[in-house]
């Protein structure tokens, strides 16, 4: 375990704490937490870029980050065990975790590194370093809704019936914030609309697949969930969870399985999570500026909703759509770890957080290692994955420990993308669209999605998936290869 893994160890451990104990944190739900991962590792990048000096092939992301000029060695490791700290202090003032950092490194890297000459000097570089790059996004607009006004009419996202206390996640952030390192403001074209012949087929597979099982005998046994689509659907979840955090700690987790499997350098794990965190970082800005330009209601709106004479703007009529269903409910989003009801996230559906959120990270992953085409890869191969929703300790909403899962993926980062997208209509909180278009087969449309430039075909530019593969292809591309700099956000 080298520092980066360590100190990314931490950053995910101040997620999962934070979100366990619902501590006061500017860090918390998916664009809380993606903002501040993303800091936390752009701080040991220029931290270690700083005290490596020429010695290091890569450059510093803050043009006017700190260099270490102080005499004799510094400590490569402390200026990362610095930055690393002091940026998850601040960002996650109330978790008091590994508050003493020389004693963590001791303990989970196996050696004293805080006898390596020039270890002192190295920590306050860091945490200067870490300084300078929260200061640039001191002035990141916060996720709450305060003078936020919800648009109002048919199709509009509206909060959960089950839950409807449910504040409004981050809808100012995305269109207010600065890039991280994408060149540009990716955006996607509009989804299927309610009431078109395209959105009907959406909606029944949402409605099929995606009920809550206690009303799963209104669905035809051949459309029904199956069992492997109900893990899928609690496999990815991570939806802010007691214990498990949020949707960037587990992509996070991927990357450190295939990272040590692969045996990376202290350098290439640098820039291997530096990419992919700032990718997450962006995938958190754009899609959350997409989900509120384009404001779509969730299936438990749109199902329940689904016919002109329902709903707050409803028009006179009767002889329903038959698709419509009044008294739908989705299995939801886990609420594992807690005696309590399963919920729909509260945000817009389109396009996908997860969906935006997988593709950017892990093909970022893919890029990295300089992969096969889209559509396969073999970086997963031999390997399997558990997630902590069936970790064998995890417990559902009823208090039930789920049994321990190792999931496979015979294709790679590549079978990991699909499945996060789609998981998230097996449990009824988002349509298909919102990861990817589907061909009238009911598969995944991706075909041509990028262009050999790196470009988005914009007749695919549908859901989640297109936009985070544009995301990593646009930083993985620029990333301090040239002067590029983060680009304005919208007035």
């Amino acid at each position: 375990m080298d520092s980066i893994i360590f100190w990314n160890h931490c950053a995910l451990e101040a997620n999962r704490i934070s979100h366990s104990y619902g501590l006061d944190s500017g860090a918390l739900g998916p664009a809380g937490s993606s903002r501040a991962i993303a800091i936390i590792h752009l701080a040991m990048h220029d931290a270690y870029v700083g005290a490596k000096g020429r010695t290091s092939t890569l450059t510093a992301y803050d043009s006017n980050s700190p260099v270490f000029s102080g005499a004799g060695t510094v400590s490569v490791n402390g200026a990362i065990a610095g930055a690393a700290h002091e940026a998850i202090g601040v960002l996650y003032p109330d978790t008091s975790l590994h508050s003493d950092f020389n004693l963590a490194n001791h303990y989970m890297m196996g050696r004293n590194l805080f006898n390596e000459p020039g270890w002192d000097d190295g920590v306050t570089f860091g945490r200067s370093v870490a300084t300078s790059i929260l200061t640039n996004r001191s002035t990141d607009p916060d996720t709450g809704d305060s003078m936020y006004v919800a648009p109002t009419g048919r199709g509009q996202h509206i909060k959960d019936p089950v839950n409807p206390g449910q504040p409004y996640h981050a809808p100012l952030y995305g269109k207010r914030s600065t890039l991280f390192a994408a060149t540009k403001r990716h955006a996607l074209n509009a989804p299927p609309q309610p009431g078109s012949a395209d959105y009907e087929r959406y909606l029944i597979q949402a409605r099929d697949k995606g009920i809550q099982p206690e009303l799963m005998g209104n669905v035809p046994v051949a459309n029904r969930r199956k069992v492997d689509e109900t893990v899928i659907g609690i496999f990815w979840g991570y939806d802010g969870a007691k214990y498990l955090g949020t949707p960037p700690r587990m992509y996070n987790q991927i990357v450190r399985k295939i990272a040590e499997h692969k045996n990376n350098t202290l350098e290439q794990n640098v820039r291997l999570f530096t990419l992919v965190n700032t990718a997450i970082g962006d995938a958190g800005i754009l899609a959350w500026e997409q989900k509120y330009i384009h404001n779509l209601w969730r299936p438990v709106a749109g199902i329940r909703q689904h016919d002109p004479s329902l709903g707050s703007d409803a028009t006179p009529g009767n002889n329903l759509n038959n698709n419509a269903d009044t008294e739908w409910l989705p299995y939801g989003a886990p609420k594992s770890n807690e005696i309590a009801k399963n919920f729909t996230p509260p945000f817009p559906a389109y396009p996908s957080g997860h969906a935006t959120f997988g593709a950017a990270a892990l093909h970022m992953v893919r890029l990295f290692y300089k992969d096969k085409a889209i559509g396969t890869d073999d970086l997963f191969d031999g390997l399997h994955f558990v997630s902590d929703e069936y970790n064998g300790t995890t417990t559902d909403n009823k208090g039930v420990v789920r049994p321990l899962h190792k999931r496979k993926f015979d294709n790679g980062l590549w079978d990991m993308i699909i499945e996060n997208g789609l998981s998230r209509v097996y449990i009824g909180v988002h349509w298909a669209f919102d990861a990817f278009a589907l061909d009238n087969s009911g598969n995944p449309d991706l075909a041509g999605v990028l262009r050999p430039d790196g470009s988005v075909n914009p007749a695919q530019n549908v859901g989640g998936v297109p936009l985070g593969l544009a995301i990593a292809e646009d930083i993985f591309k620029n990333f301090k290869k040239s002067a590029v700099g983060p680009t304005n956000p919208i007035v």
